[in-house]
């Protein structure tokens, strides 16, 4: 089961946590998404501070939940699922370039993938990382997701809850 800490809604994975995104998380996030280098992988062009509070700062919610990675204290990432469904959606997730080649990424998506799966009971859980991006494929490979289909330039990759009393 994905660990929950005592802090309201932090998950834990072995090397991560995730925490909530809140509003004093918006100069982060607005210096990450506004940095090409960042978002090499995620949007065309950076996004500005008005685009990054609206999109990332946890105001979709119920729709879309935000979270801050951490390694350690530092902040390496964001993550957020979305719902597609009564018990299915989806996963997106970015770190920052200091933060990848360390495991984290794989870490941050199983620990989130546990949660959808068997706290809040969801069957499906995918993501679309772009097919050309091998280093975010293999993160969500070492994450148990498989490869399903390609849309475009997108490769759909989902991880399933292999029947309602999986421990996965």
């Amino acid at each position: 089961m994905a660990r929950q800490s005592q802090d309201h809604g932090v998950l834990s994975g072995r090397m991560v946590r995730l925490r909530p995104v809140v509003e004093e998380d918006l100069d982060l996030l607005a210096g990450w998404f506004g940095d090409p280098g960042f978002i090499d992988h995620w949007a065309d062009t950076p996004l500005t501070r008005e685009q990054v509070a609206a999109k990332y700062i946890g105001r979709r919610r119920p729709e879309v939940e935000s979270f801050i990675v951490l390694a350690g204290d530092a902040p390496v990432g964001y993550a957020q699922y979305w719902h597609a469904g009564e018990s299915e959606g989806g996963i997106d997730l970015i770190l920052e370039p200091r933060g990848r080649g360390r495991g984290y990424g794989p870490d941050a998506a199983d620990a989130l993938a546990r949660h959808l799966l068997q706290d809040l009971h969801w069957t499906r859980v995918t993501a679309d990382p772009v097919a050309t991006n091998a280093r975010a494929i293999r993160a969500w490979e070492k994450a148990g997701f498989r490869r399903v289909a390609q849309h475009g330039e997108a490769l759909i990759m989902e991880r399933r809850r292999s029947r309602p009393d999986s421990t996965q």
